[in-house]
């Protein structure tokens, strides 16, 4: 029950952050925006209608020819933010927030720092946001064109169709937005599992083996090398440790084998088991 509580807080607060970003920063700078959003933008300019009102609608056409098309687990996951998106965006439209900043540099930061967390918590509670990612994957179900070209095609005719309505500086701090959204979304994602991989190639391999096991409390693997130039067999050690071991870790290996050779690379994602050592 936790674990569902918990995942539909997620979706709850990444609905309201991405409403929060448009409502807020998007709407009153005139700021380009892509996807559904951008479409109801293009809209709202033409027919005098709540954007929060045209959101739903578009959503919930899109909603239902993903639900054709894609199949109940598409439906599943994306139906929430179907319905939480333009309701909470309504709930902040009828709030007198008005303009919270006067600078449009700082609102692009804002709307897309916001936008690109609120998207990222969606994400990762398994949800979906929808919206004109369908039009992306049901082209692709059918044609095999890859998801995130459709994707930036989709979005570059959006914005494209909001150039008439913007002048050239929300255009470009539109496009600013939309970056600094999948940056953040896709640190957001791997948040709490980002790690690091450390290879090690040493003569004193066990050594340092046993040391990590019972000293750094942490996994180690012992790969079967042979090196290149003198085709001599050895072992090499994989060990991923989170980041704040590495410093400890790396003069553990100086102080037992200075000559040792290591690699140290980012990992974004790791599945863990537990192990039991052998008496």
């Amino acid at each position: 029950m936790s674990h569902k509580l918990l995942k539909m807080a997620s979706l709850t607060l990444g609905n309201l952050l991405v409403a929060l970003a448009v409502t807020c920063f998007i709407v009153p700078h005139g700021l380009v925006l892509g996807g559904s959003t951008g479409i109801a933008l293009i809209i709202t300019h033409a027919v005098p209608l709540p954007l929060s009102l045209v959101v739903l609608v578009i959503n919930a056409a899109l909603f239902l020819l993903g639900a054709a098309f894609l199949g109940r687990s598409f439906a599943a996951s994306t139906i929430f933010s179907t319905l939480a998106y333009p309701l909470a965006m309504s709930v902040l439209e009828a709030l007198p927030l008005g303009q919270l900043t006067s600078e449009p540099m700082l609102a692009a930061l804002c709307a897309g720092a916001l936008m690109g967390a609120g998207a990222g918590l969606i994400l990762r509670s398994g949800g979906s946001t929808g919206g004109s990612d369908v039009i992306a994957l049901v082209t692709h179900k059918y044609l095999h064109v890859s998801v995130s070209a459709l994707l930036w095609i989709i979005d570059g005719c959006v914005i494209a169709g909001q150039i008439p309505f913007s002048n050239f500086d929300q255009v470009l701090l539109g496009i600013l937005t939309l970056t600094l959204l999948t940056i953040v979304m896709n640190r957001v994602m791997i948040m709490g599992s980002s790690q690091v991989q450390l290879l090690i190639f040493s003569a004193e391999h066990e050594a340092i083996r046993e040391n990590i096991l019972s000293e750094q409390d942490a996994g180690v693997t012992v790969i079967p090398v042979e090196q290149g130039y003198t085709r001599q067999e050895g072992r090499a050690l994989l060990s991923v440790i989170p980041r704040r071991k590495l410093w400890s870790i790396r003069e553990m290996i100086t102080s037992i084998d200075p000559t040792a050779f290591w690699v140290i690379s980012e990992v974004s994602e790791i599945r863990e088991r537990q192990l039991r050592r052998r008496a």
